[in-house]
C-alpha cells in the first residue's frame, strides 16, 4: 500500500494509483515517481521523431469534463490548477499547469486505443470516457491546448479486450502477486489526422533503453526518456525506472532505439510525499532505488493489435500504412480525497 499523506488535503496514494480528478468508488490502480534526474519534458522540446510519435498519444477524460460546442465544432477541457489541487510546495515542476485527464493511451489501429485495464473497467465506464488528442503545450512560451476542434475528441464504442490481473474474475500468473493490466477500446469512428503507432512483436530485455509519453497527474502531455528495463523476467509485465505519475496509466512505453511501443505503463511507487513544511512534494529516488514502475508487456495483448506495413514495424514511426486488418471483434494513478 502507498503511504497516507495529511495536509489540508488527504492524499491516499495506493499501489494501483487512481486518476487524480475523476475518482470512482472501488477503483484501484498504481502510482508513479521520479528516479534520478527528472527527465520529463514538454512536447515542444522533443526531437522531431518523438514529436511525431506524441501526436498519436491521447488523454482520457470523464465525459462531463469535455464540453462540446456543436455549433462552433469545438471542445473545451475542464481543468484545475495542479498546485491548488495537491497543495504543492513552491518550486514544484509544472505546478502552475492545468490537470484534468485521468489516464493516458495511444492509437494502435484505425479506431483502436490501447490503455491500462484499470482505466476502463466496464462498458458503461468506457462509454462515459472521452478520448482526446492534442492536450499539450505546442510551443515554448505557449499555453496548454485546452480548447480544440471537436474532431479531436472521440468516444468509446466497445471494449475489444481487457485484463487486470488480481481483480474479481481474473488471476495473476502463478508465483506472482501482480500481472498484466491492459485494455483495447474501439472508438466511435476511425481517427483522422493521426497515425497508429507501430508496436514491437518481441519483448524487451534487461537494460533496454526506454521512453514514455503521456499525461502524468493529468497534466498536458510530457515525454520522459533516460530510463531502462530493470527486470524483464516477470510474466506479463516488466519493471523499469521511468519517471511517471498517476495519469500516466495507459501511457505507451517505447524502446528508444527502435521507436516501437514495447508496453503500457500501469503501476509504480509512491508519487508524492508531505514535506516538513507541510506542503506536498514529488517522491524522488536514486536511479536504481524505489520499487520501480511496472509496464505491461506488449506481448500480453499484441495478438489483438492489427499489424502495420512491415517496414513501419521493423524500422521506425515513418510513413505507416495499415495492412487491412479490421479492428472489429483499452499506474500508476493516485487517489486524491479532499476532506
Amino acid at each position: 500500500m502507498k503511504s497516507i499523506l495529511k495536509t489540508t488535503l488527504t492524499l491516499a496514494i495506493t499501489f494501483y494509483a487512481l486518476p487524480v480528478l475523476a475518482l470512482e468508488e472501488g477503483d484501484n490502480s498504481p502510482a508513479k515517481s521520479i528516479y534520478g534526474a527528472d527527465n520529463r519534458i514538454e512536447l515542444y522540446n522533443a526531437a522531431p521523431d518523438t514529436f511525431k510519435m506524441s501526436d498519436s498519444v491521447v488523454s482520457l477524460w470523464k465525459a462531463p469534463d469535455v464540453q462540446i460546442d456543436a455549433a462552433a465544432k469545438t471542445a473545451t477541457l475542464v481543468t484545475k490548477k495542479f498546485a491548488d489541487e495537491l497543495g504543492l510546495c513552491p518550486g514544484e515542476k509544472f505546478r502552475e499547469q492545468p490537470i484534468g485527464a485521468f489516464c493516458s493511451g495511444s492509437l494502435v489501429g484505425p479506431d483502436l486505443i490501447m490503455t491500462a485495464g484499470h482505466c476502463v473497467k466496464d462498458l458503461a465506464g468506457c462509454e462515459g470516457t472521452k478520448i482526446v488528442f492534442g492536450f499539450a503545450i505546442q510551443k515554448a512560451g505557449g499555453s496548454p491546448t485546452t480548447k480544440m476542434a471537436q474532431s479531436e475528441v472521440y468516444t468509446c464504442k466497445k471494449i475489444v479486450t481487457r485484463f487486470l490481473g488480481g481483480e474479481p474474475g481474473s488471476v495473476n500468473p502463478a508465483g506472482q502477486n501482480l500481472g498484466p493490466d491492459y485494455a483495447l477500446i474501439q472508438l466511435d469512428r476511425k481517427v483522422t489526422g493521426h497515425k497508429p503507432l507501430p508496436i514491437a512483436r518481441t519483448d524487451v530485455k534487461k537494460g533496454d533503453k526506454l521512453m514514455v509519453i503521456g499525461h502524468p497527474v493529468g497534466l498536458p502531455l510530457k515525454i520522459a526518456a533516460g530510463s531502462s528495463v530493470r527486470d524483464a523476467s516477470k510474466i506479463g509485465y516488466f519493471v523499469a525506472d521511468l519517471d511517471t505519475f498517476g495519469g500516466n496509466s495507459g501511457s505507451p512505453v517505447f524502446d528508444t532505439a527502435t521507436k516501437l511501443v514495447v508496453g503500457i505503463l500501469v503501476r509504480g511507487d509512491t508519487d508524492f510525499i508531505q514535506s516538513p513544511a507541510g506542503c506536498v512534494t514529488m517522491a524522488t529516488y536514486a536511479q536504481t532505488g524505489g520499487r520501480g514502475e511496472d509496464v505491461t508487456k506488449i506481448s500480453a495483448l499484441g495478438s489483438f493489435i492489427p499489424k502495420l506495413a512491415s517496414k513501419a514495424e521493423k524500422d521506425s514511426f515513418q510513413d505507416m500504412s495499415l495492412d487491412g486488418v479490421s479492428t472489429d471483434g483499452i499506474g500508476q494513478r493516485i487517489n486524491v480525497n479532499f476532506q
